[in-house]
């Protein structure tokens, strides 16, 4: 057994704990730091909180007296505490305390925390700092602000001083608020960072967006005043660490990082209802170098949604996003696990998702794209290995003719005929399936793609899909033509090619495998 370290914090640290296991571990085990009991480890990714600065430490696992696994590590160098309590901060989920914990993080030296302890903070959106780390304290809750009209705006495009003069830079404008992959006035998030580096959230507190208490959800597609807020909104940052925190009730996307580089998310909780729209997880957007490890999402849409603009901002900028790994997450009740799009006119390249649960969701792997998504909109290099689905409607779904925006539904996006290849037309590449079981679907795999570019290449190896004896009918993917369906196996429309190998679809009516325009099939 394997233990890895993958973040050490000032006071803190989030470990891997390779038992075979894929959220949860196999069984559970004692932790011991530096020869003291401290408590217990039943989740592959978790955290150790409590630890001192600057500090060496021995962790050991065990299984009763057998010492399965050690590490050392050593924490992070800490400047000053400072404790928003002393700024003024009541804690009392009545009194606003956005000021007192704003100054806090205003006031805070380099390598300096900001204490956020046990109580109930009404606040507004904080700012974040470069070099300051700030912890929600086990029982600390943040309350989001229920009242729009109380929310800064953060402006969608604003242009730039030099633009006005006519000298201006490659990026003539400023882009601040996003909404949906296209640069709209948004109000701020609860917690944001605009060009901020080396920045840390960490702790066992709750980020509460107390959006059932307002009116966000209420014609939750109609700009008032701006866009509703995200719970977690980066932009234009640098080696920003968030660990350990819960995360509910969000007005909209709760985690949206934006045009950022080098992210850590470890061991989080993200909830939401059900019903709740737009509530998705986790929207990484035109964002290179990510980490996301052990984190627990429940929610009312896609759980992982991985975005690279809409047609202004794909075209404009080409930044696609990339450099991807998400492992040891448990994914429930959402839309989608791991989606890509469908805003990605900038691309969607080199993403692996190994070691993970998914349970109760619509679909577990779906790419959405569709024509006017344009020539950046390359979709490569996307790996599901070693991923367990239960009672996911259609494990993978790959599609072209995703009918959104709205022209979603226009002849020339839905078209089953072929269309020009031109700077409109977007590409998928390489999609693989390892090492992946599913059971209980209702269909095993939609792919969909152009006829006039298919999806290049599909790899489906070890992979056993089990569908449900009740299955009842479902979209399997939301384009013009795809009728609901129950009992199927994997359904390819314009596939250039199909590898499969050690492939085991149990409980379906029909083929296997349904080719419509599939170049080459290996199996």
């Amino acid at each position: 057994m394997e233990i890895k370290q993958l973040f050490a914090g000032i006071r803190s640290a989030t470990l891997l704990l390779a038992d075979g296991g894929l959220y949860h571990t196999q069984k559970e085990y004692a932790l011991e730091v530096n020869g003291q009991p401290w408590g217990t480890v039943s989740t592959v990714v978790f955290s150790v909180y409590g630890l001192w600065p600057d500090t060496d430490y021995q962790l050991r696992v065990l299984d009763g007296s057998e010492v399965l696994a050690c590490t050392d590590l050593r924490t992070a160098h800490e400047s000053v505490t400072l404790n928003v309590r002393r700024f003024g901060a009541v804690g009392d989920g009545v009194h606003d305390d956005t000021a007192a914990i704003q100054a806090a993080i205003n006031c805070c030296p380099r390598d300096g925390r900001v204490l956020i302890p046990a109580g109930r903070y009404l606040v507004l959106p904080l700012f974040f700092r470069s070099h300051v780390n700030v912890e929600l304290q086990k029982g600390a809750e943040l309350l989001l602000c229920t009242d729009r009209s109380r929310f800064p705006i953060l402006p969608g495009l604003t242009q730039t001083t030099d633009a006005i003069r006519g000298s201006a830079p490659v990026d003539e404008e400023l882009n601040l608020g996003s909404w949906e992959g296209n640069p709209l006035n948004m109000f701020a998030a609860m917690i944001t960072g605009v060009d901020v580096e080396g920045a840390v959230l960490y702790g066992e507190g709750t980020l509460n967006g107390q959006a059932p208490l307002s009116d966000w959800w209420v014609n939750p597609k109609v700009m008032r005043g701006a866009f509703r807020p995200r719970m977690l909104f980066i932009n234009h940052c640098t080696d920003f660490t968030m660990q350990g925190i819960t995360v509910k009730n969000s007005p909209s996307w709760n985690l949206h990082p934006y045009f950022s580089r080098q992210l850590r998310f470890l061991n989080l909780s993200v909830q939401a209802p059900a019903n709740s729209p737009n509530t998705d997880g986790f929207d990484p957007e035109s964002c290179t170098g990510i980490q996301l490890a052990g984190t627990h999402f429940s929610l009312g849409d896609d759980c992982i949604a991985i975005k690279s603009g809409k047609l202004y901002m794909g075209a404009k900028h080409r930044t696609p996003c990339q450099d991807i790994e998400i492992s040891h997450c448990l994914m429930e009740n959402g839309h989608g696990g791991v989606t890509v799009g469908s805003e990605m006119a900038g691309g969607v390249v080199n993403v692996t998702v190994h070691d993970c649960l998914m349970r109760n969701t619509d679909r577990g792997l779906r790419v959405k794209t569709r024509r006017g998504r344009g020539r950046d909109g390359i979709i490569d290099g996307i790996l599901f290995d070693h991923v367990r689905m239960e009672h996911v409607g259609t494990p993978f779904v790959v599609n072209e003719l995703y009918f959104c925006d709205p022209d979603g539904r226009s002849e020339y996006v839905q078209s089953r005929d072929p269309q020009p290849v031109d700077d409109r037309t977007p590409r998928i590449g390489q999609v693989m399936f390892r090492n992946v079981e599913a059971t209980g679907v209702c269909c095993a795999g939609y792919f969909l793609g152009l006829p006039e570019k298919p999806i290049e290449h599909v790899v489906m190896e070890n992979v056993s899909i089990a569908c449900a004896a009740d299955a009842k009918p479902m979209q399997p993917a939301m384009a013009g033509g795809v009728e609901d369906c129950a009992r199927r196996g994997v359904i390819a429309w314009n596939v250039d090619t199909i590898e499969m190998k050690n492939v085991s679809i149990t409980g379906q009516e029909g083929e296997v495998l349904e080719c419509h325009g599939v170049g080459c099939v290996r199996q």
